[in-house]
C-alpha cells in the first residue's frame, strides 16, 4: 500500500498537518510520500490519496484546486480523504466547510473530508494580511488539533488496511444560507 499526502500549504501549518497525517500513516506499515501538490504530476503510483489545503477567507487554495483539475480521473479510481485547515479562535471562526468542499468531494469521489483548526502567525504574514487579521480582529494562535489529525489518520490506515468496515465518519457538508427571494 503506497499513499500520497499532499497538501497546498500557503505559511506552512496545513504542510505540517500533511507530515504529521504521513508520519502516523508510517507508523501504521503504510508506504507514504508527502509532497507540495505543484511537486505532483500524477497520482497512478498510488493506492490512495490525501489531499488538504489552507483555507484563506473561505476557499482552498489554488495548487490544490489545480491538483484536482490535473487528476480528477485518477482520484476517482482511489480512495481520496480531504482536509482542510484555517478556522483559527475560540470558537474557530469559518468553520463552515470551505467553498470548495462540495466540488471536491464530488470531483474526486472522496471518502472523507475533515476540517481542522488552522494557525495564524504574525511574523509570516503580509502587510496586507496583516491589515485584514486586524479589520476582521483575528486573534494569532494555533489551533491544530493534533489529536484529531492523529486519529484521524489512523482512521484512514484501518480504512485501508481492511480493519475498519466503515469510512471514517464523514462528517456532513453544510449547505450555504440562501436569502428569501424579496416580494
Amino acid at each position: 500500500m503506497k499513499v500520497l499526502v499532499t497538501a497546498a500549504s500557503k505559511h506552512g501549518a496545513t504542510a505540517e498537518i500533511a507530515t504529521v497525517i504521513g508520519d502516523v500513516l508510517e507508523t501504521q506499515s503504510i508506504e507514504v510520500d508527502v509532497l507540495p501538490p505543484d511537486d505532483v504530476e500524477r497520482v497512478d503510483a498510488y493506492d490512495a490519496v490525501v489531499l488538504g489545503s489552507g483555507v484563506y477567507a473561505g476557499h482552498w487554495l489554488k495548487p490544490a484546486k489545480a491538483f484536482i483539475e490535473r487528476n480528477e480521473t485518477a482520484l476517482r479510481e482511489r480512495p481520496v480523504f480531504l482536509f482542510s485547515s484555517g478556522p483559527i479562535g475560540e470558537p474557530p471562526k469559518e468553520s463552515d466547510e470551505p467553498a470548495e468542499a462540495r466540488s471536491a468531494d464530488e470531483s474526486t469521489g472522496a471518502i472523507d473530508h475533515r476540517v481542522f483548526g488552522g494557525r495564524l502567525t504574525g511574523s509570516q504574514l503580509g502587510p496586507f494580511e496583516k491589515l485584514v487579521i486586524r479589520m476582521v480582529k483575528a486573534p494569532l494562535s494555533d489551533d491544530r488539533p493534533w489529536d484529531e489529525i492523529a486519529d484521524w489518520a489512523r482512521e484512514i490506515a484501518a480504512y485501508l488496511r481492511d480493519e475498519s468496515p466503515e469510512a471514517p465518519a464523514k462528517e456532513p457538508v453544510r449547505e450555504p444560507a440562501v436569502a428569501a427571494p424579496v416580494a
